[in-house]
């Protein structure tokens, strides 16, 4: 499913990262990485807080669709 259906609070472990090559360079440049683990702090008006590899990282709701978990 991809992040933006993940639930609050509830740690997911990235299992794809889609789109474009350079929009896939760009997450994974994040911390978006396949196998990487990513928690759902907080959705505002469609995006993100997310917290991964020790960070908090606001992501748009496009962005998130692009990763499956």
């Amino acid at each position: 499913m991809p992040l933006i259906l993940a639930n609050i609070g509830e740690e997911n472990v990235i299992r794809k990262v889609g789109g474009n090559p350079e929009t896939k360079k760009h997450l994974e440049n994040l911390g978006f990485v396949v196998g990487g683990r990513v928690t759902v702090i907080s959705a505002l008006g469609g995006n993100l807080i997310v917290g991964v590899k020790e960070s908090r990282i606001a992501i748009s709701r496009e962005m998130a669709g692009k990763i499956m978990v």
